[in-house]
């Protein structure tokens, strides 16, 4: 069962978001500021964090930041009554999966937290052909339905948004995205500006791909492509 835990000092925010999500069926804790949210991370071990930006003690940027190296670190929706876009891209650029401002409506709140929690690619027909189970590029293996990336048979820690970039650009090697055309698919933010993200998440990404790291290339004034040979 998905774990999400909901970080908001205003505790009648907090209560309701918690209300909601457990009557969708999942396994819901809620906390008061940043520095109790780190602690709780280690012991209930959440898929999703709920996070509100302006906390005491640590904001929720700081969250962000001291989770950045994690293992297993949960994928997090960052709340904010702040709806200025430099404000949107830090939280993106800190790590954080998602954005919303306050004030929200619950359902999209669930919405989301459903997209985030998502580990499995499903399909409707029930038939999938290993093209559209497994991707291979060079010495990876992207594993669509479980969300898992392996190098060399080894098991990569990604992100969601990590895991999603790198699923767009290895479908289709060698084709080139721009930096606008990144954001729009895999941040589903439809604006030219702000691609400090995209550049951000791929610096993170090749890091963790290591000695693999070539098979994301930068094409120099327009944004990225895989390749099969680094």
């Amino acid at each position: 069962m998905t774990k999400v835990l909901v970080v908001d000092d205003e505790v009648s925010i907090a209560s309701a978001i918690v209300y909601a999500l457990r009557r969708e069926g999942y396994t819901v804790e809620m906390v008061g500021d940043g520095q109790e949210a780190l602690d709780r991370v280690q012991t209930f071990k959440p898929d999703v964090m709920v996070l509100d930006v302006m906390m005491p003690r640590l904001s929720g940027y700081d969250v962000c930041r001291k989770l950045e190296d994690q293992q297993q670190r949960p994928a997090i929706l960052l709340l904010t009554v702040k709806n200025d876009i430099v404000d949107k891209l830090l939280g993106l650029e800190l790590g954080a999966d998602d954005y919303m401002t306050k004030p929200f409506d619950m359902r999209e709140i669930i919405a989301r937290v459903k997209a985030l929690s998502r580990r499995r690619v499903s399909d409707s027909s029930g038939h999938l052909s290993q093209d559209q189970v497994l991707i291979r590029l060079a010495g990876l293996t992207i594993e669509l339905f479980s969300r898992m990336v392996r190098l060399d048979g080894q098991q990569l820690d990604l992100t969601p948004k990590e895991f999603d970039l790198l699923v767009l650009l290895a479908r289709n090697p060698e084709r080139v995205y721009s930096r606008e055309a990144l954001l729009e698919q895999v941040w589903d933010m439809g604006f030219a500006g702000g691609t400090r993200t995209v550049d951000i998440h791929v610096q993170r990404l090749r890091k963790k791909l290591g000695e693999m790291q070539g098979v994301i290339q930068t094409v120099y004034g327009i944004g990225y492509k895989s390749t099969e040979t680094p």
